[in-house]
């Protein structure tokens, strides 16, 4: 069987420096995210990910998830899906003041876009004969655990997202697909962009022991032993990947 993997938000940021490890270890790499194949992040994407193919995919679709697996899986089957796909708050704020608009916007791609995708992913990695190790890594954040106010439906989403990995492990463990959550910190992508600022002065005062920020390759570093396989008895652990920030301190 190839090793084929699907990412989800994969031209960018944490999503592609997962595709890029995995390509460099000679998988074959599906993207999905909602941008036109013409956009220049796609582009670029594709240039660093030779081989690799681009489907463009709106996760709040979920009717759409068949049609888009049938297209991913049209020459081989997948052998891994990285679930990074993640949107921010619309707007930070005070959470008494969330409405449920911006809520369910969060939700439907953070939360039951992922949920549904994994659902269709583990009904035909569960059908095939396959002794193959398999894997689904879902990357949520240090707000799955890490309460921040002012964007309360985030945080929500993200644990929530937790509990689903826990879900999924136990579910196909007995299938040898191994289903893992990585917590990414303080990572430089296009996300934390605007509060670059802020985080630095925090960074510097000791906010991350790591004193640093944390760069997509960090995360991408751990997606490939998680597919490899190297650590399969682990299935359902919580990966903290944000330098120390997690860590209770006095």
């Amino acid at each position: 069987m190839s090793k084929h993997a699907l990412i989800t938000g994969g031209q960018q940021g944490i999503g592609l420096a997962a595709a890029q490890a995995l390509h460099n270890a000679g998988y074959l790499i599906s993207i999905a995210a909602e941008l036109p194949p013409d956009a220049p992040a796609v582009h670029q994407a594709l240039v660093q990910l030779p081989g690799a193919v681009y489907h463009q995919h709106d996760l709040r679709d979920v009717a759409a998830l068949p049609a888009l697996m049938d297209a991913v899986e049209q020459k081989t089957p997948l052998s891994t899906l990285i679930s990074n796909a993640g949107i921010p708050a619309r707007v930070r704020g005070d959470m008494l003041e969330i409405t449920p608009e911006n809520f369910d916007n969060v939700m439907d791609v953070n939360l039951r876009g992922g949920f549904f995708l994994a659902q269709l992913v583990a009904r035909r990695m569960s059908v095939r004969l396959c002794k193959t190790y398999r894997s689904l890594t879902f990357v949520t954040s240090v707000s799955a655990g890490m309460v921040s106010i002012d964007r309360a439906e985030y945080c929500v989403s993200k644990a929530a997202a937790s509990m689903m990995v826990a879900a999924f492990a136990t579910r196909l463990a007995p299938l040898n697909i191994g289903v893992f959550e990585l917590r990414p910190g303080i990572i430089d992508t296009a996300m934390t962009a605007g509060v670059k600022d802020k985080y630095d002065a925090r960074i510097a005062a000791g906010l991350v022991p790591a004193n640093r920020w944390g760069q997509p390759r960090d995360i991408g570093a751990i997606v490939l032993p998680i597919a490899e396989g190297t650590l399969s008895f682990a299935t359902g652990a919580v990966i903290p990947c944000d330098g120390g920030l997690s860590i209770p301190r006095l």
